[in-house]
């Protein structure tokens, strides 16, 4: 089994030619950058105007729940550090 690897590593230098790469900040690279983010961009699927707006108002509401609760939890350990401490 290790005996494979040797080998398959073996010939895989052998037959290859050191190409030279392509620069990232070629004109050529960034045109294809550029082209593959649009295609992507075109796959987006966006929520419409209703989920959009009840998610917003779900994030809202959870911000300002989650902020009155440890708002309170703050509250009441520092009263009761403050009890302790005296």
């Amino acid at each position: 089994m290790g005996r494979k690897n040797k080998s398959m590593s073996s010939q895989k230098g052998s037959g290859q030619h050191n190409a030279p790469q392509k620069s990232l900040f070629a004109p050529s690279s960034i045109r294809d950058f550029y082209h593959e983010v649009v295609a992507e961009y075109k796959k987006i699927v966006w929520p419409d105007r209703k989920v959009t707006i009840g998610l917003t108002g779900f994030v809202i509401v959870l911000t300002v729940v989650l902020s009155i609760y440890l708002g309170s939890v703050d509250f009441f350990l520092g009263k009761l550090v403050s009890m302790v401490l005296q």
